[in-house]
């Protein structure tokens, strides 16, 4: 049976404790416990990580990149969003 034929997954690693999980890449597995095996002998060959997630791709929702505007535009109408609206007293200092 070719790879093609079974689910893809997305695969997670994180490098050391204290990071986020970055995504390293795709793979085809029938089911998690396979695509985790898989994902550990792919990714992390080296012993580079400590932490890895699969996750089907059909589970992961993402931004059209086509309508970035109305996802990364800034809201130039709600200035409160910024820290120079605010007022600092003067006991606040280091900022």
């Amino acid at each position: 049976m070719t790879g093609d034929l079974y689910d893809l997954w997305e695969v997670f690693v994180r490098a050391r404790r204290g990071l986020s999980h970055q995504h390293v890449g795709s793979l085809h597995a029938p089911d998690a416990e396979v695509a985790l095996r898989r994902a550990r002998d792919l990714y992390t060959r080296r012993g580079e990580g400590v932490s890895i997630w699969v996750v089907p791709s059909g589970a992961v929702s993402a931004s059209d990149p086509g309508e970035k505007e109305p996802y990364f535009t800034p809201a130039r109408d709600k200035d409160y969003r910024y820290p120079t609206y605010y007022e600092l007293p003067k006991e606040v200092r280091g900022l």
